[in-house]
């Protein structure tokens, strides 16, 4: 994934040099269509409560409105360090203008979800009698019984299509060679491929990845764009994650499943090019 990312970045960057040599009339910002991008940032990450349902041999039981939050690192140099690009929270995307206005894209949104340890919640169903919980609530705080993340992480590989307005003229900036601002907006939808992080009832930790479901979302941010082919994004984007497959031990009959809503703030740097 690293190679590929930097291979990524240095094809598009000799573009926008060797495209700069060619001859051209009126701004190379007057037009999109053709042209590909691609961009890097991280992320935060909101999610609602949601209920589990864990499903096993022996035992069928749910976890009703758990809390969970993400795990950020602030700045860091693990964003730019090809060993460790995936400790913090990322966003990569390369797309393609089909014409002016919209453009196509694929990409993946590197979240992470961890359950909150320090809380109570209501539990119903069928467990082992070695777990004794009153009125059924069950604390989830000294890890015994449940330790739950999707930390490397809560992976949405996912499609967009997208529409970009310039709206320069707004702040009356005239060449847009030099600087350009525009709106974006925009539909996806992907899969859920998370490396799922468990300790359940005392079993062994399983940490693997595996297509645990499906998500939906939508965004808008604001696009800045510097000398015709750099930009830094801004975006504000919601969506749905339903996951009905997620794995928590090695054992192929123990299985989980929960869905909820979640709401990511970005912020990218890339480049824009003519092919």
């Amino acid at each position: 994934m690293h190679k590929i990312l930097i291979t990524i970045s240095l094809f598009c960057f000799s573009l926008g040099y060797s495209q700069d040599s060619k001859p051209t009339s009126g701004k190379y910002t007057d037009h999109n269509k053709g042209k590909i991008y691609f961009y890097w940032g991280g992320n935060r990450d909101s999610y609602t409560n949601s209920d589990i349902h864990f499903r096993g041999a022996n035992y069928d039981f749910t976890l009703y409105d758990v809390a969970a939050v993400d795990r950020p690192v602030g700045w860091h140099i693990d964003y730019i360090n090809p060993a460790k690009m995936t400790i913090p929270q990322t966003n990569f995307r390369l797309g393609y203008f089909i014409n002016d206005h919209y453009n196509i894209s694929i990409g993946v949104d590197h979240m992470k979800y961890v359950m909150i340890q320090n809380q109570s919640v209501k539990i119903s169903g069928s467990y082992p009698n070695t777990f004794n919980f009153n009125n059924g609530i069950v604390d989830l705080t000294d890890e015994s019984f449940l330790t739950f993340e999707h930390t490397d992480g809560l992976n949405y590989v996912n499609s967009e299509f997208s529409r970009v307005d310039d709206i320069s003229k707004l702040f009356t900036i005239n060449n847009t060679d030099k600087i350009q601002i525009s709106l974006t907006e925009g539909v996806g939808a992907g899969i859920l491929y998370p490396k799922t992080n468990v300790m359940l009832m005392g079993q062994p930790r399983h940490d693997d990845f595996n297509v645990a479901g499906y998500g939906v979302s939508a965004k808008a941010g604001l696009n800045i764009t510097f000398f015709k082919h750099y930009f830094i994004q801004g975006e504000l984007k919601g969506g749905y994650i339903n996951m009905p497959n997620i794995k928590t031990t090695f054992n192929n009959a123990d299985s989980a499943s929960q869905h909820f809503m979640f709401f990511e703030r970005v912020i990218a740097f890339g480049g824009i090019f003519e092919l």
